[in-house]
């Protein structure tokens, strides 16, 4: 049996993001109820910090990226390492 990916999503609770982050987790779980073994929401100690990581790796970095993911574009990260066969319907329009 091969363990299901976990996404952990790490907000600003200072910045008022955990409404989004809270958001993004619904949709991710709502999408993915077979294929995820959860989604975790991390409140970071370090101000500004939104960043969405799948197992040990990171996926999403808001500093970097210098803007949050659209939730079309987390769901396709997210497939492509969770379930690559996975059609996402009009999200992969």
């Amino acid at each position: 049996m091969t363990t299901k990916p976990t996404v952990t999503i790490e907000y600003c609770p200072k910045c008022g993001w955990m409404l989004r982050s809270a958001y993004f987790a619904q949709e991710l779980l709502t999408t993915f109820s077979e294929e995820l073994g959860g989604v975790t929401l991390k409140p970071s100690e370090t101000s500004g910090t939104f960043l969405i990581s799948v197992g040990d790796s990171s996926i999403f970095d808001r500093k970097a990226e210098g803007r949050f993911p659209e939730i079309k574009e987390l769901k396709q990260i997210v497939r492509d390492i969770a379930c690559p066969n996975k059609s996402l319907g009009h999200s992969d329009r």
